[in-house]
């Protein structure tokens, strides 16, 4: 009997956990042939990843998210990450009329104003364009770390994404930012010089600010808003059981 995606995470959790990161990339696109894809915001981690790929020759799909709000400095390290593994990373964009009608009824920063406003600008500019980078596929891989919030502690690394029914492997999981510091820096891979600067999770610009010392690693995601559980909704965590 055809197994479904979901029945198959058992088994490929356990693979995970006995071979390499680029072993288990590659066999991944074995179980899944044409069938895995990987999302890029240009962050460090996302850097990471895209090296693993490319210098591995593995057939994944690399997709980014373009909001249309982006720093040019992420602008820059997409132009820079294309031209040093001479590639043309693939962008979704948000839908037109959708974000039209947004800003013409509720204005171009009507996200600062409540948490519904910034919450529906979110999926206008990023939860509905990753739902269309992802259909037809079944692994998404992501460059997720736990150290970037607390609610990923305890986050498998593979799980089951039962919002747009594909399978999750988030590779450097439980590397720490030295990890992915000194991987960049072995490489000479591009990265976004934000980084250099006190941002640590860099989204859209007027939505991200450098992080002090001392704070959170998400305090400089939508640092107006009160609630201590800040996501866009591109990443709901969900068991795989």
């Amino acid at each position: 009997m055809i197994q479904t995606l979901h029945e198959q995470i058992p088994a490929i959790t356990g693979a995970v956990n006995v071979l390499s990161i680029d072993e288990f990339l590659l066999s991944l696109t074995n179980q899944f042939p044409g069938k895995v894809i990987f999302s890029t915001s240009f962050s460090f981690e996302d850097q990471v990843i895209t090296h693993k790929i490319v210098s591995n020759h593995l057939p994944i799909k690399i997709f980014t998210l373009d909001t249309g709000r982006l720093f040019p400095e992420t602008y820059s390290v997409w132009r820079a990450t294309n031209e040093k593994y001479n590639m043309r990373i693939k962008a979704f964009y948000p839908d037109a009329i959708s974000l039209e009608n947004y800003v013409a009824e509720k204005g171009p920063n009507a996200f600062y104003e409540s948490i519904e406003n910034r919450k529906e600008c979110c999926y206008i500019r990023k939860v509905a364009p990753l739902k269309r980078a992802l259909q037809n596929n079944s692994v998404w891989i992501t460059g997720l770390r736990a150290e970037h919030s607390a609610d990923r502690h305890n986050m498998p690394q593979i799980e089951w994404d039962e919002t747009n029914n594909i399978i999750k492997y988030h590779p450097l999981l439980h590397w720490t930012t030295e990890d992915v510091k000194q991987y960049i820096n072995e490489n000479d891979i591009p990265y976004n010089s934000l980084h250099d600067r006190g941002f640590v999770s860099i989204g859209c610009a007027p939505c991200t600010r450098a992080i002090r010392p001392g704070e959170d690693f998400r305090a400089g995601r939508w640092w107006w808003e009160d609630n201590t559980k800040k996501e866009c909704g591109l990443h709901i965590h969900q068991q795989a059981s």
